[in-house]
């Protein structure tokens, strides 16, 4: 799975321009991930040499990402392809303390990702006990 990663308020606390502490298990969800097969990019709002201060902080702790603030393969398009690519990624997941819902644990993160299930399915496994609904307690209409 291809999968994009915020920095701010998602691998680190929130501290921009400065790099914040590290959420916990955060980089090591990371690398279980990268060694999952999993490829991940670094998707931030940071450019130029704060990007780069964001990418040596993961490197130093032993996550490298396959693109940063970009797509996979977007360096091997030519000029005339260029012209109708997209800015939008193509994965099949974000990683962002902006979510709908904010940012679960990473723990969590991890067992959605490696058992290939939604977090509708997660937390209807951890409130088990509940008698079971007809319709999904997380339908706004229904």
């Amino acid at each position: 799975m291809t999968i994009a990663v915020d920095f701010d308020g998602t691998i680190v606390e929130h501290a921009y321009p400065a790099i914040g502490k590290e959420l916990p298990f955060a980089t090591a969800t990371l690398r279980q991930l990268i060694k999952d097969g999993h490829q991940l990019i670094l998707w931030s709002v940071r450019e130029g040499k704060l990007l780069e201060e964001a990418v040596k902080w993961c490197e130093e702790r032993g996550v490298h990402f396959y693109a940063v603030n970009q797509d996979l393969g977007e360096d091997d398009l030519n000029m005339q392809d260029k012209r109708f690519y997209s800015r939008k990624l193509k994965v099949q997941m974000f990683i962002d303390d902006r979510n709908l819902g904010g940012l679960p644990d990473w723990g969590v993160i991890y067992q959605v990702i490696a058992r290939k299930i939604t977090f509708e399915q997660y937390y209807a496994e951890q409130f088990s006990e509940e008698k079971p609904r007809k319709k999904s307690r997380w339908s706004l209409f229904g």
